[in-house]
């Protein structure tokens, strides 16, 4: 079998194309929820909290030289992180609404099972009933 052949096989098979499609959908998906939280989400919370944009959030660690062209701050830019850490939340609810649902209506599509008739009783525990009742006829 040629390498190309077995390369089609194995780039046809349904979960590669599935998997494809689920990272394009979710790499989409991430920009929608990234442009949300940026331009929709942040702005009035930045509002809420005096005027603040959580872009310009930052520690300055050092300022840039005086005079100096390649000298650039260094700092610790938090508020892209607080940022980050709102568009992971978004995206991990709707991921986990998204599983809920879909667990649901699989357990729809699942007839329930009937339960299995318990096995009869053994000669033993046949035995055993029958000097009970005796006993107790006593």
């Amino acid at each position: 079998m040629s390498l190309a052949k077995e390369f089609k096989e194995f780039a046809m098979r349904g979960n590669v194309v599935d998997l494809a499609v689920g990272i394009i959908i979710g790499g989409a998906f991430g920009k929608i929820v990234s442009s949300a939280v940026a331009d929709v989400i942040m702005p009035p919370i930045g509002l809420l909290l005096g005027g603040v944009k959580f872009t310009d959030l930052s520690i300055v660690l050092k300022d840039p030289a005086a005079g100096a062209i390649t000298s650039q701050a260094v700092s610790i830019n938090y508020g892209n992180f607080i940022q980050a850490m709102v568009d992971f939340l978004i995206i991990a609810f709707a991921i986990f609404m998204m599983i809920k649902a879909m667990n649901s209506m699989k357990k729809k599509q699942e007839t329930p099972e009937e339960a299995p008739a318990p096995p009869p009783p053994t000669k033993e525990e046949v035995l055993l009933t029958e000097i009970r009742d005796l006993l107790k006829n006593k």
